[in-house]
């Protein structure tokens, strides 16, 4: 499907590569870099500039609002094969499902946005774990080779946009299969599992990275591990700088072998209990920072000073105000994007309580202040 963007890219003299790259490194920029993290799956249904023109889907609605490029390049690094997804059974307005991770849950039969009520794991003891780790963890799974070849046609070294690397999860993919209360649990009644779960974790994104780091010219690498809420992580701090740190600071030497110096984690919720081991570990930048689990992004940005990058932490619920709070927000952050080393953009997937009305003028604003003058 061919897409019509509805604006203008905003105006510049650098390639997208060359902003983000001088942007996250404090260096002078023409404007700011322009992203945006997406939408919830209703507002594709809900906001009639999408429904009217199309747009079904994230990365059509970057198209579509003509952002800056970005782009990431991922391997297999987790299970393999996925479990079957399907419906185990009907009961009213709810449907009982076995999805990708093998996690009975029980959903809305609407498909409206949710979090799922899970009902039951596929591993709750070590033995689980093992056939598991068996049947569909092996590093050594021909299926994680990557076309290396391909890649490199895909993103030629003179490319104009910023490439990053995934480097998967170390503890929040652990944290889909066994639950939230599972991995509490766990952490306790099976420590030595769990640790050998963020082992294997671990294993295959080197295993990634060593096909593909020194073979394609990335700008960054990103993560993903949504191990926090609003009160801070999931895990014990302890755990997580013994059991996970670690592993951060395995694949930061890769990385940095490679001249990567540039990485964020995509993690919600407050991650300043942890923020030390991030950033002493490699995981250098935030995203999307929510503001409402971490405070205004400027506070951590002053606290921490150029060690620490951030990417997002636009107040989505001022977004929904309007106008007026709006200005108000984006005029908070003038200091810390001239500052460098912040992205602004959506805290979260922009959900559909914010108007296209309300959405367009925060656009439009963000440009007006932060484009190219």
């Amino acid at each position: 499907m061919s897409i019509t963007p509805i604006r203008p890219k905003w105006k510049g003299t650098m390639t997208d590569r060359e902003r983000f790259n001088n942007q996250m490194h404090y260096k002078p920029v023409d404007r700011c870099f322009n992203m945006e993290f997406g939408y919830w799956n209703e507002n594709f249904e809900s906001w009639d500039i999408f429904r009217d023109n199309g747009i079904t889907s994230n990365e059509q609605a970057d198209i579509f609002f003509n952002f800056d490029r970005i782009e990431i390049v991922a391997g297999n690094c987790w299970l393999s094969p996925r479990f079957e997804e399907k419906v185990i059974e009907v009961t009213g307005k709810t449907k009982i499902v076995q999805n990708s991770n093998g996690l009975l849950a029980e959903v809305p039969n609407d498909g409206h946005d949710t979090i799922p009520h899970y009902l039951k794991s596929p591993i709750v003891t070590d033995e689980d774990w093992k056939r598991v780790k068996e049947e569909k963890m092996r590093v050594d799974n021909p299926k994680r080779i990557i076309d290396v070849e391909a890649l490199k046609k895909q993103h030629p070294t003179d490319r104009d946009y910023p490439l990053g690397v995934y480097c998967g999860s170390m503890i929040g993919r652990v944290r889909d299969i066994l639950t939230f209360e599972g991995l509490a649990y766990a952490c306790f009644d099976y420590p030595d599992m769990v640790e050998d779960m963020v082992e294997t974790c671990c294993q295959l994104v080197e295993n990634f990275l060593d096909q593909v780091l020194g073979e394609i010219d990335f700008d960054y690498a990103s993560g993903w591990e949504d191990i926090c809420f609003k009160n801070g992580p999931i895990v014990t701090v302890d755990f997580f700088e013994k059991v996970v740190a670690p592993r951060y600071a395995r694949i930061n030497k890769k990385l940095k072998a490679h001249g990567i110096d540039i990485w964020y984690t995509d993690c919600d919720g407050d991650v300043r209990p942890i923020l030390k081991h991030f950033l002493d570990n490699g995981i250098n930048t935030l995203f999307p920072f929510e503001v409402n689990g971490g405070g205004h992004p400027a506070a951590l940005l002053k606290e921490f000073g150029k060690d620490l990058r951030i990417m997002g932490g636009f107040n989505k619920m001022e977004m929904a105000k309007g106008p007026e709070a709006i200005k108000a927000y984006m005029e908070s952050l003038v200091e810390i994007v001239e500052r460098g080393g912040y992205i602004p953009f959506c805290d979260h997937r922009c959900p559909p309580d914010v108007s296209p009305e309300n959405y367009i003028y925060y656009l439009d604003l963000k440009e007006e202040m932060f484009g190219m003058k």
